[in-house]
C-alpha cells in the first residue's frame, strides 16, 4: 500500500466518524443548556441500563459508538461500567471481515455473542466495584468545552460549539491514525503470528496488540485467525479490547490521565480474562 492509499484510507475512516461525533456534541450542547433537577434524576436512572444498552450498540460493526461512549465519559454522562462494556463488545471490523470470507454463521454468532455477554458481566461488574470507592459524580458536560478553550457558553446556538468539538477530535483522529497506518503497512504478519502462537502468552501479547488505538490490530487479527495462524482465544482477547480508535479519544477528550490509565488496565484485564475463558467454551 503506498502513501497515497493511505491517506485515502485514513480520510475516509475519519469523516465516517464525523456525523456520529457532530450528533453526540449536539446531544452534550443541548443536555447542557435543558439540564434542570429531573434530567439529571432521568440520566440517572437511565445509568442503571448502561452497561446492557452500552453492550448491545457495541455489537453494531463500526468504531464509531467507542468514540461516543468515550464523549459522553468524558463529560460523566455514563459510568466507567457503561464505557468498557462498549469497548468491549465493540466489534469494529471483525464482523465485516468475517461475513465477507464467508466464515460459519454459528462462529459468527458466537463471537458475537460471547463479546456482547462480556461486555455486560464485566460492564455491571466495573460499576459495582469501582463506584464502591468512587461514587459517580455529577454531571459535568461544561469541563468539556472548557479543556477546549472553545467559550461556547457565549453561543446562542449549539450548532456551532457541536461543529467546533467535531472538527477539532475529527483531525486530532485523523493525524494519530495516519501515524499508526502508516507503521501498520510495515508490521509483518508472518514476524507477528510467531509471537502469537506462543502457548499461554498468546492472550496476553494479542490483548497488547489490540489495545493499539486502530481497526487495522482488529483487521490483521482476524485474518490470521481466519488463515489458521491464531487460535480463536487469541481474536478474542485481541479482540475485546480494541475498540477502534475509542481509547484515542478518551486521552484527548478526558483530561484525567490516571484515571485513563486505570481504565486501560481494566480493559486490558478484562480482555486477557475473557479470552482465557474463551478457551473453556468455544
Amino acid at each position: 500500500m503506498n502513501i497515497t492509499d493511505i491517506l485515502i484510507d485514513t480520510l475516509v475512516d475519519s469523516l465516517e466518524l464525523f456525523p456520529l461525533l457532530f450528533i453526540t456534541y449536539l446531544f452534550l450542547e443541548y443536555l447542557e443548556r435543558k439540564m434542570t433537577d429531573k434530567t439529571t434524576v432521568w440520566v440517572q436512572k437511565a445509568g442503571h441500563f448502561g452497561p446492557l444498552i452500552g453492550s448491545l450498540c457495541g455489537t453494531i460493526p463500526q468504531c464509531g459508538f467507542s468514540v461516543v461512549a468515550a464523549n459522553l465519559f468524558a463529560a460523566r454522562v455514563i459510568s466507567i461500567g457503561t464505557l468498557i462494556a462498549i469497548f468491549l463488545s465493540t466489534s469494529d471490523e471483525t464482523l465485516p471481515i468475517l461475513i465477507s470470507s464467508a466464515a460459519s454463521p454459528l462462529l459468527i454468532a458466537k463471537i458475537i455473542g460471547y463479546k456482547f455477554v462480556c461486555g455486560i458481566i464485566f460492564g455491571y461488574l466495573i460499576d459495582y466495584l469501582w463506584h464502591q470507592k468512587h461514587p459517580m459524580p455529577n454531571i459535568n458536560i461544561e469541563q468539556l468545552c472548557e479543556d477546549e478553550n472553545c467559550h461556547c457558553e457565549n453561543e446562542e446556538n449549539i450548532w456551532l460549539p457541536a461543529l467546533h468539538h467535531s472538527l477539532n477530535i475529527t483531525l486530532f483522529i485523523f493525524v494519530i491514525i495516519l501515524i499508526l497506518n502508516i507503521l501498520f503497512a510495515f508490521i509483518q504478519p508472518d514476524y507477528l503470528t510467531k509471537y502469537l502462537q506462543t502457548p499461554i502468552f498468546s492472550e496476553l501479547l494479542s490483548g497488547l496488540f489490540g489495545l493499539l488505538p486502530n481497526c487495522s490490530a482488529s483487521v490483521v487479527l482476524t485474518q490470521l485467525y481466519l488463515e489458521n495462524c491464531i487460535n480463536i482465544s487469541t481474536l478474542i482477547s485481541g479482540s475485546l479490547v480494541n475498540g477502534g480508535v475509542g481509547l484515542l479519544v478518551l486521552f484527548r477528550v478526558n483530561k484525567r490521565l490516571k484515571q485513563n490509565f486505570k481504565i486501560l488496565g481494566v480493559l486490558y484485564t478484562c480482555g486477557v480474562i475473557g479470552g482465557l475463558i474463551s478457551r473453556l467454551i468455544f
